[in-house]
C-alpha cells in the first residue's frame, strides 16, 4: 500500500492521483486517433497510475466528439480489471442529466469488479451539452442538481427507497440492487465556485472537491472554510476537501511548457468558440502556471513543490492532476503519469511531512 502522510490540518491521509476527459491524441503525425484507440489508450493510462503507485484514477464525463468519454463507468471497468490496488472514479459524473437510480447500479457493480475500489464525484456539469442529448431543460439546471443528489444520497444508504420529486418518477418502498461491495460508494461533490455546492456537500457529509482551472488557487480558500462551518452546523462528522486541477510533468520546467501550451491553447480555442469567452494570451498562461497560479506544469520538483503548497493554503487533503489536452500524443501523456507517480507524488508526500 502507499504510505500516506497526514496534512497539518486535520487527519485525513494526503492522497494524489489523475483525472482525465479521455481528450482524443494524435499519432506521431500528429493526426488525431479514432474514438477506439483514444479508449484503449486511456486503458492503458489507468493500469500505468496504478503501476505507479497513484491513489485515484477518475474520468470526466463528456459526450463531443474530442472529448468522446460518455461512459467512464465503462472504460473504469476495464481498467479494474487489470488493477488491483488504485481506486477508480468518475471527475465527475453529470449527476443532473442522468438518472440516479442508474448510475447508483453502474457504480455499485463497478464497485464489484473492482473488489469495493469504485468512487464517484457527483457534478453540476460544466459542459452541458448532455442537457440536450438526454432532453432536460438547462432552465432546470439548478433544480435538477438538488433533486438527484438527494435521491443519490438516499440510494447510498442501499435501504428500500421511498422518494419523491419532480424530476423522475416517485419511489416507494422500493430496493435497489447491487448492493456494492464496499458497503458505501465514497461520494464526493465537486465545485467549481457555487458556495450554494459547497454548503449542499456538507449538508448530505460528501467530501467537497475543488475544481480550480484557472486564476489563483488561494481564492478558493474561503470555500474550505464555508464547507468546514457547515459541516459542524448540520452535525455532519469531518470530511477532507479535494483539490482537481490541470497541469502537465516533464523532465524540466521549459520542456513541460514547451509540450504542453500548444494543445492548451488549441483546447481553450476551441471552448472559447462554444462559450464565448477571451482566449487567454501565452503570458496569462504562464502567470497560472507560475506560483499561485491554478495550471501545475514543470519539472517532478516544481509541481511537487506547487501541490504541497496548494495543499497547504487550502487545508486540503487530496490533489487529483487533469492531465491531458485534445491532441497531446498517448506516449507524453504515459511519461507524464510515470513522472506524477514516481517523482511527484513521493516528493509531495516528503514535503507534507516535514
Amino acid at each position: 500500500m502507499t504510505n500516506r502522510a497526514a496534512p497539518p490540518a486535520g487527519g485525513h491521509p494526503i492522497a494524489l492521483g489523475l483525472d482525465t476527459f479521455g481528450d482524443v491524441t494524435n499519432d506521431a503525425q500528429g493526426r488525431p486517433l479514432s474514438h477506439g484507440e483514444t479508449i484503449r489508450n486511456l486503458v492503458a493510462e489507468g493500469v500505468l497510475a496504478d503501476e505507479v503507485g497513484l491513489d485515484h484514477f477518475a474520468i470526466g464525463e463528456h459526450h463531443t466528439d474530442w472529448m468522446p468519454l460518455s461512459a467512464a463507468d465503462v472504460v473504469l471497468s476495464a481498467i479494474a480489471s487489470r488493477t488491483s490496488r488504485i481506486r477508480l472514479g468518475s471527475g465527475v459524473t453529470v449527476i443532473s442529466s442522468d438518472d440516479p437510480v442508474r448510475v447508483y447500479q453502474r457504480y455499485a457493480t463497478l464497485d464489484a469488479v473492482s473488489n469495493g475500489r469504485a468512487e464517484l464525484i457527483l457534478g453540476r456539469g460544466s459542459s452541458t451539452e448532455s442537457f440536450p442529448l438526454f432532453g432536460y431543460d438547462l432552465g432546470d439546471y439548478d433544480i435538477l442538481f438538488e433533486e438527484k443528489v438527494n435521491l443519490f444520497a438516499e440510494l447510498l444508504k442501499e435501504k428500500p427507497i421511498s422518494w419523491s420529486g419532480t424530476t423522475r418518477p416517485a419511489l416507494e418502498e422500493q430496493p435497489v440492487y447491487p448492493h456494492s461491495e464496499s458497503g458505501a460508494i465514497p461520494t464526493w461533490i465537486g465545485v467549481g465556485g457555487n458556495p450554494q455546492s459547497v454548503v449542499r456537500a456538507a449538508r448530505y457529509g460528501f467530501p467537497l472537491m475543488l475544481a480550480i482551472i484557472g486564476g489563483p488557487t488561494a481564492r478558493f480558500a474561503p470555500f474550505g472554510q464555508l464547507f468546514r462551518q457547515a459541516l459542524e452546523k448540520f452535525g455532519q462528522p469531518d470530511q477532507p476537501v479535494g483539490v482537481h486541477s490541470p497541469g502537465h510533468v516533464a523532465a524540466t520546467d521549459e520542456q513541460a511548457v514547451d509540450e504542453f501550451w500548444p494543445y492548451y491553447e488549441k483546447t481553450i480555442r476551441m471552448m472559447a468558440r462554444q462559450r464565448g469567452f477571451q482566449v487567454p494570451t501565452f503570458e496569462h498562461f504562464m502567470h497560472d502556471v507560475g506560483p499561485g497560479g491554478a495550471l501545475f506544469v514543470g519539472s517532478p520538483e516544481t509541481v511537487a513543490q506547487k501541490i504541497a503548497t496548494t495543499l497547504r493554503e487550502l487545508e486540503a487533503s487530496r490533489f487529483d492532476l487533469k492531465y491531458g489536452m485534445n491532441g497531446l500524443p498517448h506516449e507524453t501523456l504515459m511519461t507524464t503519469i510515470e513522472l506524477f507517480g514516481t517523482k511527484v507524488a513521493p516528493r509531495v508526500r516528503e514535503l507534507m511531512t516535514s
